[in-house]
């Protein structure tokens, strides 16, 4: 050990240069820097079509979905997720469907009446239409059961309540109110 060193600490050799520590700090740094801005630049690519199988639909052909179809925006409020812009659909496209962002929130018109249905369900009143909770795994399910026509909203997990809000406006000003279709209990 040289005298005047600190224990456990290697002396350098005087006249030792930085520069080689310098340029790898510079390097690793201009690394970092380059993979932050690949990732944003990926991240903003637009998204390609988004492929929907196709469901029972028979009402999707009618004018109100046509009418509704015309009226969505072609942006919604994601929530943690981001704004969430409108996609293409993959050909063949199903009628009655729209969808925005990745992952995800999707519509669609003109389905069956569900059979969860019932004179005992609970409704949720959002934007003064009426939706039924369907549970549906990862995403939450919600239709639409006071208009002329069925309208079910698909939503991510981390979307929030913004894109169901901003699609019941849509409902609410584009689809006449209704009563509800419950069949009569049948008795056993």
């Amino acid at each position: 050990m040289l005298s005047g060193s600190l224990p456990g600490r290697v002396a350098r050799p005087a006249g030792t240069p930085r520069w080689p520590l310098a340029i790898a700090l510079v390097l690793v740094a201009a690394l970092v820097v380059g993979v932050l801005i690949a990732a944003s630049l990926v991240r903003k690519q637009p998204l390609g079509p988004l492929g929907l199988a196709t469901v029972p639909a028979p009402a999707a052909g009618s004018a109100d979905c046509a009418r509704l179809l015309a009226a969505l925006p072609e942006q919604l409020d994601g929530g943690a997720l981001g704004a969430l812009d409108r996609r293409q659909l993959r050909a063949p496209a199903p009628a009655g469907a729209a969808g925005w962002g990745e992952p995800p929130v999707v519509l669609r018109c003109g389905l069956d009446r569900p059979d969860d249905l019932t004179a005992s369900s609970r409704l949720l009143g959002v934007s003064g239409v009426q939706f039924l909770d369907i549970p549906s795994g990862d995403t939450s399910t919600w239709v639409a059961v006071d208009r002329p026509v069925y309208v079910t909203v698909a939503l991510p997990a981390n979307s929030g309540s913004g894109p169901l809000q901003q699609l019941a406006t849509v409902i609410a000003r584009t689809l006449p109110q209704r009563g509800l279709d419950i069949p009569a209990d049948v008795p056993r």
